[in-house]
């Protein structure tokens, strides 16, 4: 049977996983720069009057909301199905992100930005592995790559957004951040009626001894492509035999991913961990540098990100494809490593002071153009390159670790040198992120998996898998 998924031409059927799963990273992209965008209204009486360290403090909340529900419902998926979760991590989400428009206070505010954080978190883990499980081997790396890449058209939207709901000649300030947040709400409700369509993972259904189900379900995809197979070609394809079990023990997980897998753990952290260092060093402190450095008026801060999402946006759109085709290795090594070069020549050029505002804001967009596709295959990576038992645990471990090791200590660390107001320190900030993608892209180059165009089985052979 996943044979058969594979040999697959793309149809209907495909489109919709894309739309119906893939809008995860939109309403992570949406959040983001909502939260950040409002966070100047609530600390005004119109809002809720937060101190600066109330809002920090509700963003360290999604952090770990998103870390604490990427662990818990990544262990879920493994064992309930993919399915399941992500209907319930989008229902979470959807139920915190309208909770945090009718907030009352710093108190709830910061709690239900922890649940917002817990329903992402748990999406990366559930959605990324049915989307794996779905696709057709030779176009899994341009559909995932462009998939993640979607980040910046919800991040795109969220400043669009802002500029319209936050300018008070428009909509009261009281009322427009409220409605920033109903925005996510309406389209995850939206997304919770399209995922009614998608079906089960037919490899997470025979794992568990569901076989006819599967059968049924690869059938109904099956008749919705415009070709079928023939039954000379079926009996060419490759087959599996796999050992029926209810769940994988957390022992085995560890071994598997500790004593059978270590090299490509240490790939999937160097790449997790480098590519959320560099972005939440620059995407949390953006706007203090164009506004203490170059002096930008905050309320064009807006049009900047709307830059910064295209590039984003448009590096795994058009790099994708050749994630096919020249392979795995080369593809990533060469975008982690130009991206971390790039970032070197644009800080140093903004050490010298030989940038405006505006070229800035275009040098991070060659930066990111091929540092979106460096991070979308850092999860497309740590999602195939382990077995089909633990997939989501290991896409939950990755996100969870990448984003503390990384994501963690890197805005307050740029923040830090931002302040001192010296060019000179920021580059070093900015160095140190370069440097760690350029590592992270050697790492990949030594020991990276050679995954494309080849079926999940036979990049990593399931744990229950058994000889005839």
């Amino acid at each position: 049977m996943p044979a058969r998924l594979d040999a697959l031409p793309w149809s209907r059927f495909h489109s919709l996983v894309v739309v119906a799963l893939g809008v995860t990273w939109i309403l992570d992209g949406l959040e983001v720069t909502l939260a950040g965008a409002v966070a100047g209204v609530l600390t005004q009486s119109v809002g809720l009057g937060l101190t600066a360290s109330e809002v920090g403090l509700a963003g360290a909340a999604y952090l770990c909301g998103a870390v604490l529900g990427a662990l818990a419902f990544g262990w879920m998926t493994d064992r309930l199905g993919r399915r399941k979760l992500f209907f319930i991590t989008l229902a979470v989400y959807l139920a915190g992100t309208a909770a945090t428009g009718v907030a009352w206070s710093g108190g709830s505010y910061t709690l239900f930005r922890f649940i917002v954080g817990c329903g992402i978190g748990g999406e990366y883990a559930a959605v990324n592995s049915a989307i794996q499980e779905l696709i057709p081997a030779r176009l899994r790396g341009w559909t995932d790559l462009v998939i993640n890449g979607s980040f910046w058209l919800g991040a795109a939207v969220g400043a669009g957004a802002s500029i319209f709901l936050l300018n008070p000649a428009v909509i009261q300030p009281w009322l427009g951040w409220r409605l920033a947040f109903m925005i996510g709400a309406a389209l995850g409700l939206l997304i919770l009626l399209l995922r009614r369509w998608i079906p089960e993972s037919p490899r997470w259904l025979m794992l568990h001894g569901h076989a006819s189900e599967a059968e049924e379900i690869v059938g109904q995809i099956e008749s919705q492509s415009s070709r079928r197979l023939s039954p000379e070609e079926l009996d060419r394809l490759p087959r599996i035999k796999l050992r029926n079990r209810g769940f994988t023990p957390l022992t085995e997980i560890y071994r598997a991913m500790f004593r059978l897998y270590p090299r490509r753990t240490m790939v999937g952290l160097a790449l997790m961990a480098s590519q959320a260092f560099l972005y939440n060093s620059v995407f949390f402190t953006y706007a203090l540098v164009l506004t203490d450095f170059y002096g930008l008026d905050a309320t064009q801060l807006g049009w900047h990100l709307l830059a910064l999402a295209a590039g984003n946006f448009l590096g795994p759109l058009l790099l994708g494809r050749l994630f096919d085709t020249l392979g795995r290795r080369i593809m990533i090594t060469a975008t982690y490593v130009i991206s971390g070069l790039l970032l070197l020549g644009v800080g140093y050029l903004f050490q010298k002071g030989l940038l405006t505002a505006e070229q800035q804001t275009i040098g991070w967009m060659a930066v990111f153009f091929f540092a979106s596709a460096a991070a979308s295959s850092a999860y497309l990576t740590v999602s195939e390159t382990f077995p089909l038992e633990i997939r989501a645990m290991a896409i939950a471990v990755f996100y969870a670790l990448g984003t503390l090791l990384g994501g963690a200590v890197s805005p307050w660390l740029l923040g830090t040198l931002i302040g001192t107001g010296n060019r000179a320190r920021v580059f070093e900030g900015y160095a140190l992120g370069a440097g760690l993608m350029i590592a992270a892209g050697l790492i990949e180059w030594a020991w990276g998996i050679a995954a494309e165009r080849k079926a999940l089985e036979a990049v990593c052979r399931p744990l229950g898998a058994v000889d005839d």
